[in-house]
């Protein structure tokens, strides 16, 4: 896992050429809504790609993650179904829903049931290499995404022209990222670390809280402001060495979210000496989340090589799925 961490950079090429490639297809009906279909791994890109877009696209853009879709979806919705697999059960399902109501269905996946299913369908769907976990794939998913969403008119050029710098960027900044990983490794090290951040980049905490689970094998939890203010920052009122507390910056942070910062910081250091501050690099908002996605997939994986752990390893959700395979409801 640590290579693939060391390859992220590489893995935007990659797929900036399949991007390239790519040809649009023709499209039935107008688009008034886009609904991003996947889970863990595989899903995360949706949840960074509606935050990204928020600003900018006309059209709702909401993730599902789990079996069923929403009642609103019709001719006029864009199912982007992602499976790095293939084999997800829940977008399986997702995607046999969507099809059977007349959804427009797009798939990103490396093959699998979902890309037989595509082919029997007559759905466009976008391979991208497969042979790593799903979790260590996110290049691939992302730059499709945002590549979709400009071809199809539901947002402008920017983002696209900024993907093209990333891999630059990244590589250039790999030294930094990976020094600033291993301090925190130390840090949060036999701790249970609870991140923050501005509600604009809670995909960013998804992403790490995953990987702190997957690759480190630790608990972990996360809350974003100003919502965390009403409610979560009541339930500081005991003293626990144990938790690690880490709020993420960026350039986008509402002034007020800021400020909510500085004094909810002051409420946590009653409770544990263990709390951090990380501010995102990057010239734009997408250099600064894909920054704190790198730097949060280096902790885990030096987490997982400090506790002698194998970070690639998922052996009980292995178990569950196999349990899930007996079940028939």
């Amino acid at each position: 896992m640590k290579q693939v961490v060391i390859d992220f950079p590489k893995q935007f090429t990659e797929s900036l050429e399949i991007a390239k490639n790519w040809s649009i297809p023709a499209l039935s009906s107008e688009i008034k809504n886009v609904l991003v279909c996947g889970l863990g791994g595989s899903g995360i890109g949706g949840t960074i790609l509606a935050e990204l877009v928020a600003s900018e696209c006309k059209v709702p853009v909401l993730v599902s993650k789990t079996y069923t879709l929403p009642a609103y979806g019709d001719k006029n919705t864009l199912l982007i179904a992602c499976s790095y697999s293939g084999n997800t059960e829940e977008s399986l399902d997702a995607f046999d829903e969507a099809h059977k109501r007349g959804m427009q269905i797009i798939a990103i996946t490396s093959g699998g049931q979902l890309e037989a299913k595509c082919k029997e369908a007559g759905v466009p769907a976008i391979l991208i290499p497969g042979g790593m976990p799903p979790r260590g794939a996110f290049a691939y998913p992302i730059v499709q995404l945002l590549n979709v969403m400009n071809r199809l008119g539901l947002i402008g050029s920017a983002l696209v022209n900024q993907l093209d710098n990333l891999p630059s960027f990244l590589a250039n900044g790999q030294e930094e990222t990976a020094k600033l990983a291993a301090e925190f490794t130390e840090k949060l090290y036999d701790k249970i670390p609870v991140l923050y951040a501005d509600s604009k980049i809670e995909g960013v905490l998804v992403r790490f809280r995953q990987q702190i689970n997957e690759n480190s094998k630790m608990l972990c939890w996360h809350h974003v402001y100003p919502e965390m203010n009403h409610n979560e920052l009541v339930g500081w009122t005991k003293k626990d060495d144990q938790l690690a507390v880490v709020t993420f910056h960026t350039s986008i942070d509402h002034p007020r979210v800021t400020k909510r910062m500085e004094v909810s910081n002051e409420v946590y250091r009653k409770y544990t000496p263990n709390v951090f501050d990380v501010t995102a690099e990057g010239s734009n908002l997408l250099e600064e989340v894909v920054h704190l996605i790198h730097l949060g997939d280096w902790i885990s994986v030096l987490l997982a090589e400090k506790k002698g752990i194998d970070p690639v390893e998922v052996n009980i959700i292995t178990h569950l799925k196999g349990e899930l395979a007996k079940f028939h409801g």
